[in-house]
């Protein structure tokens, strides 16, 4: 594929996201039927909730990372210096989206080490799919990525539905896991594996972690359906009716969470897909999350300046800290063992 077509297909992408119209989708994170009990005696002052949290060794003033959302268009770079901005101002990590595209063409679309200008103090994280690890290039590809934002870790991005319902995806998996582990040996810089929306089973992630992945981004269904947004830009009856059926493919945020920290109790966990606010951050957290992302739920704010970024996150960290104090806990840890009502095993799924 071109870099042009490359660039067309992320340019479709932004425009049916941001299209609360289109690519909707009925799969549910989960998430609500995390619920807490109420304590109505916190004995706690909301301004000395400790919210702190860290990843790949770097303090983040809240327990979130400004998920993957961007690539190859021309916009992206105006979006990018927004969230890096605001990732800086409010302490929390960010992931880049997808830097294939940057990678391959002359134009680098603000996927360089200006981010890392612009944001020295939080984790930044690259991205490359899973696919672009396979072949001679494959390692190449990673340290490029790595080194064109001084990045902390490479997140590898698992797509595999999104790539079968592309007319020009990667239809070949074969050695992906062995890719991924030769990445995480000679890389230098930790790996992070994610999902793109149809989440990582506990299964999954114990094979990746003994391939030497240190950070698992569950990525569960929930929030964007990427077969849903291909249906949207398929140009044939045909290739909608295949992606369409799958437009609610996928394990729920919740039941990855929960599957994935039960399995591995000591890895480092990130809960994103379909984390809509503060009470979903917290929700994540109680199942066993260190962080959550966010990526759509941001986009619109993205386009139009750091100033909304900030806004929108800092009406998140509110509702954090109110769901911290109305379960009587004074930091995340306390959160972590804060009671539940009781509710069928099932509604988690």
């Amino acid at each position: 594929m071109s870099e042009a077509e490359l660039t067309q297909r992320k340019d479709d992408h932004l425009d049916i996201v941001l299209d609360p119209r289109r690519a909707q989708r009925d799969t549910h994170s989960g998430l609500a039927a995390v619920q807490f009990e109420h304590c109505a005696l916190p004995q706690l002052r909301l301004a000395d909730i400790d919210l702190r949290a860290s990843l790949l060794g770097r303090s983040l003033r809240a327990p979130l990372l400004i998920s993957s959302m961007t690539g190859g268009a021309q916009r992206s770079a105006a979006i990018n210096r927004h969230l890096a901005e605001a990732a800086q101002a409010l302490g929390i990590a960010m992931a880049v989206g997808s830097q294939r595209v940057a990678l391959r063409g002359a134009n680098d679309h603000g996927l360089t080490r200006e981010l890392r200008r612009l944001a020295p103090d939080v984790p930044l994280l690259a991205n490359l799919g899973a696919a672009q690890l396979l072949g001679s290039q494959g390692l190449d590809n990673a340290r490029r990525a790595v080194d064109m934002l001084k990045a902390d870790a490479l997140i590898v991005h698992l797509n595999p539905l999104q790539e079968m319902l592309q007319t020009e995806g990667d239809r070949d998996w074969r050695g992906v896991l062995e890719a991924i582990a030769e990445a995480a040996q000679a890389l230098g810089v930790p790996l992070v594996v994610k999902e793109v929306g149809a989440g990582i089973s506990a299964r999954v992630a114990v094979q990746l972690v003994a391939a030497g992945v240190q950070v698992i981004d569950v990525a569960g269904a929930g929030g964007t359906s990427w077969a849903a947004v291909e249906a949207e830009r398929a140009l044939s009856p045909a290739d909608r009716a295949v992606a369409a059926a799958f437009a609610d493919w996928g394990i729920p945020t919740a039941q990855c969470i929960a599957g994935v920290r039960a399995a591995l109790p000591q890895v480092p966990l990130i809960a994103s897909g379909g984390i809509r606010d503060g009470l979903d951050v917290a929700r994540a957290l109680r199942l066993g999350a260190d962080l959550a992302g966010q990526a759509a739920g941001v986009l619109a704010c993205a386009t139009q300046s750091t100033a909304a970024v900030i806004e929108h996150f800092e009406v998140i960290i509110r509702q954090l800290a109110i769901a911290c104090l109305c379960t009587g806990s004074a930091n995340l840890a306390a959160l972590r063992q804060a009671p539940l009502l009781a509710a069928p095993a099932q509604d988690l799924g």
